[in-house]
């Protein structure tokens, strides 16, 4: 093995390490895709590959990993995350404490024991005071509504 082939494995060594401990500290699925990356590098770099061509293979098998398997990973790790605060009303059924009318700029609604001003999807109906709705969205301060169908 010669000088440069050792340098540039212990450069894409160091590198693919870097990443790891990178992805390891921050859990959030960002350098792990260049750590393949940098694994491909490595090899190459030991079947004595051009530099240049050890470049090109990491870029583009880190692309490729971030292209196809980020989304897939990214919906699996995430699936049992905890929806927080505000987030968290979306799909939930609420009381029309005060009438809603888009109309007017007025409405208010009581969703687990908060107030929140509220907006109804559609702007031609008004919703009356102890109407259930459920919450579609979340604009700004304003819960977007829409009332209830019974089945």
């Amino acid at each position: 093995m010669d000088i440069q082939t050792l340098n540039m494995t212990v450069v894409w060594l160091i590198v693919l390490v870097v990443l790891v401990v990178i992805e390891l500290a921050t859990m959030g699925l960002t350098t792990v895709w260049f750590a393949g990356g940098a694994l491909v590098a490595t090899l190459a770099s030991l079947l004595r590959l051009p530099v240049t061509l050890q470049v090109i293979l990491f870029l583009v098998v880190s692309g490729l990993l971030l292209f196809f398997t980020r989304p897939l990973a990214v919906k699996y790790f995430n699936k049992d995350r905890v929806r927080t605060n505000a987030e968290s009303l979306v799909g939930r059924q609420a009381i029309v404490i005060s009438e809603i009318d888009n109309l007017q700029g007025i409405g208010q609604v009581n969703v687990g024991g908060m107030e929140w001003s509220a907006r109804s999807k559609s702007d031609d109906v008004p919703l009356p005071v102890g109407a259930v709705v459920i919450v579609l969205a979340i604009d700004g301060v304003k819960l977007i509504v829409e009332e209830k169908k019974d089945l």
